[in-house]
């Protein structure tokens, strides 16, 4: 082995054109394809952490009915079907050993309404939640940029900087949090310009949008105007509330509306048959004494005013389950588990991933990551192609000297591992540079402190600031690609050399 090295390495210096030319070709690679890792490995992470850790989770639970998957963001403006079962879902979920928490929201599409008649309505995303457990569920996603975060089962909004400004090209009127004062810095450019007529508000006019069509006008006071961690251009789409104001929004059944009894007359009512309801309109029925004094229902004012439980709250509607997992690795395995525990348990709802939920969005994330491996395949080939006719050259252009060396005894064996260690002493030495110089290039750009505002760069970046990341695996899997490319260019040439004859390097001279 040692003589093969030291053949080996003194071919190399003997040949230094055709040595430097492949071993530029292993540097760019090796160059390349750690920089390209790096920033597929700090996509990957900046998603799950802004994206999964902060916003929706790894699967989202979602209705049966419910006939597109992309819930999320839908510019088309389509409605999400209701979950109305969600305390028959919760055990479901409860029993897979991978889901670390859950929680139910509500989403669907709300229009902003103006007291100016001129102003044209507005959409917006609206996130009903518990606000309590959104927040243990999603710490630190968001921070209060003017006014505060809502309290836990307080009802209000939280509107985010890019959803203010969307508000006041719908409105013409700039919202302030309630007890806030203008902050004049904060302002958009059309806010700016129109600063002497610039009008305030401190609460906003939603009208819900919903599959049924039962929607209501609700005035949400504005408690915060927030900003997200990060994708805040994207995710500052979304409005969040408090699931009872979002429930009265959308017209959904409340959890205080579900508290207050029915008098004993209404339930009979209710439990009669369709028969027995023409009865009601009788004729004599019909007239009623107009000074028959109205006699509340029993218990009623005291039912409306009984603090919720969690457990009331969860019995009303929702339309989407955010699940977060303890091993993102295994979202594949526990979504196949999960949709197969819904179905069983017949609770009218299945089970997507984030990447669905977000339709093109997460899509594109895909394509991003797909896009990277593609041109490093490309490169790959590239390589593979120009590796084999330079060494194959070489290979045919000494001829007379490995003729010589058969003619002295040496076996095709020797041959082909003397080749071996010219291409693997190229690829150590040109390839290790260049995957130095590439973990250089990652730590250097992370230290720069880049950052973006624009969405599809965002994505690229996996969250504002880009972040590219290299992990000991990533380094290996590298080691273990220049391998294989320097093996398989170097195949052809070391068949070509170990088939020189005595009599080709004679016929040569």
């Amino acid at each position: 082995m040692r003589l093969i090295l030291k053949i080996a390495w003194r071919n190399l210096l003997r040949h230094k054109g055709k040595s430097l030319v492949i071993g530029g070709i292993l540097f760019l690679g090796a160059l390349l394809m750690t920089v390209g890792n790096g920033v597929i490995s700090g996509m990957d992470r900046g998603i799950e952490q802004n994206v999964v850790n902060g916003f929706v989770g790894d699967i989202l639970v979602i209705s049966d009915k419910q006939k597109s998957d992309n819930v999320l963001i839908d510019m088309m403006g389509s409605l999400i079907e209701p979950i109305a079962n969600y305390p028959q879902i919760k055990p479901v979920l409860a029993g897979l050993p991978n889901v670390e928490s859950f929680l139910p929201v509500g989403k669907n599409m709300g229009m902003a309404l103006s007291d100016d008649p001129n102003a044209q309505p507005g959409y917006i995303f609206l996130l009903g939640v518990d606000f309590g457990v959104y927040r243990r569920m999603f710490p630190d996603n968001m921070s209060a940029q003017e006014g505060r975060l809502l309290e836990p089962g307080e009802p209000g909004i939280l509107v985010p900087k890019h959803a203010r400004e969307q508000f006041y090209n719908f409105t013409n009127r700039w919202i302030v949090p309630e007890g806030c004062s203008l902050v004049e810095d904060n302002l958009s450019k059309d806010a700016k310009e129109n600063r002497a007529d610039l009008l305030t508000m401190d609460s906003v006019v939603m009208m819900g949008m919903n599959v049924e069509n039962s929607s209501t006008d609700v005035r949400f006071p504005v408690k915060g105007i927030i900003k997200y961690r990060a994708l805040d251009t994207i995710l500052g789409h979304f409005c969040i509330t408090d699931i009872e104001s979002y429930r009265e929004c959308m017209g959904y059944f409340s959890a205080s509306a579900q508290k207050i009894p029915v008098a004993k007359d209404n339930q009979n009512i209710l439990a009669m048959q369709d028969s027995n309801l023409d009865a009601l309109f009788a004729s004599d029925n019909l007239m009623v004494d107009n000074n028959r004094p109205m006699v509340p229902t029993p218990g009623a004012a005291a039912a409306a005013s009984a603090p919720l439980t969690g457990q009331d709250i969860e019995s009303g509607v929702y339309n989407l389950v955010f699940v977060k997992l303890k091993n993102h690795g295994l979202q594949a395995q526990t979504l196949q588990d999960l949709n197969r525990a819904l179905a069983e348990a017949k609770t009218g709802a299945r089970a997507i991933s984030w990447k669905k939920a977000f339709g093109v969005i997460g899509s594109m994330t895909t394509l991003i990551k797909g896009a990277l491996t593609l041109f490093v395949g490309f490169l790959f080939v590239v390589a593979i192609i120009i590796i084999i006719n330079t060494l194959t050259m070489a290979a045919m252009e000494r001829v007379p000297e490995i003729g010589m060396m058969r003619a002295v005894g040496a076996q095709k064996r020797f041959i082909r591992a003397m080749f071996f260690g010219e291409t693997g002493m190229l690829a150590a030495v040109f390839g290790g540079a260049g995957l130095l110089l590439g973990a250089l290039t990652v730590n250097v750009i992370t230290l720069m402190h880049i950052t973006t505002t624009n969405d599809f760069v965002q994505l690229l970046y996996g969250g504002d600031t880009f972040r590219p990341l290299l992990r000991w695996g990533d380094l290996l899997v590298i080691v273990v690609e220049i391998g294989l490319v320097t093996l398989i260019a170097a195949l052809y040439p070391v068949r070509v050399a170990s088939q020189i004859k005595p009599l080709d390097a004679i016929a040569r001279d």
